[in-house]
């Protein structure tokens, strides 16, 4: 049920959804774009209505969207920004999730995968991104729970750290004027563009695709454990 997929993108960037859509279109699959802001929960619990109505079921869901902002010393940060950024790192992904488990149900199978992020591991390692940090760690909870809830239903939940991707969140980052959001921080992202680091978008969405036909659930999906695979493994 992954071959031959018809892919629905919602972002909020129209230019970047135009972009996404050529390069699908060039290696011949079909996708259809949808112009929404997740951070907007009530325009993340209508979305799912929105693509099955143009495109059919969804089968799989990939919760990629996410902000890495707030940025800086944690005392500094805005409650509002604080709530901005929940409402898209976590919010969003369990709206979007509770939308389209019924109808996974109903057919007896389907798959979620929230994107989530290495730094859950060892939250140390982005002093200066607070907000983002705690927001993946309970993203990972929620999954792992939901995962336990659906168990038997044909209905999977996984948690898949990309690793690090070359995207224009790094480059955002690496942009940051360093005595504001911490030059700890920023040195880091751009030690690691620098040094060669970054693997492509390309690869790391590779790595996951060949996973969604597993029937595991609960787990922790990391990008480095496909890619230091033998190639006869």
């Amino acid at each position: 049920m992954v071959a031959g997929a018809v892919v629905a993108l919602v972002a909020r960037s129209s230019r970047q959804l135009a972009e996404t859509l050529v390069e699908i279109e060039a290696e011949k699959g079909a996708a259809a774009a949808f112009v929404r802001d997740l951070a907007d929960v009530k325009a993340a619990a209508s979305v799912l209505q929105n693509v099955e109505r143009e495109l059919g079921p969804v089968d799989i869901l990939i919760n990629n969207a996410a902000t890495v902002a707030p940025l800086g010393p944690t005392q500094s940060v805005e409650p509002a920004e604080i709530e901005h950024s929940l409402r898209l790192n976590l919010i969003s992904p369990v709206v979007l999730g509770t939308s389209a488990i019924p109808g996974m149900r109903q057919r007896g199978w389907g798959r979620i995968v929230n994107v989530s992020s290495g730094v859950v591991a060892s939250p140390s390692g982005m002093i200066g991104a607070n907000t983002y940090t705690f927001s993946k760690a309970a993203l990972e909870s929620h999954t792992v729970n939901l995962a336990a809830e659906l168990e038997g239903s044909g209905v999977t939940a996984n948690i898949y750290r990309p690793g690090r991707v070359d995207t224009s969140m790094q480059e955002w980052i690496r942009g940051q004027v360093p005595r504001l959001v911490g030059g700890g921080l920023v040195e880091r992202f751009r030690s690691f563009h620098e040094s060669g680091a970054l693997i492509t978008p390309r690869a790391s969405a590779r790595s996951l695709v060949v996973r969604l036909t597993s029937n595991e659930t609960g787990r922790v999906w990391d990008v480095a454990d496909e890619l230091t695979k033998s190639p006869s493994s």
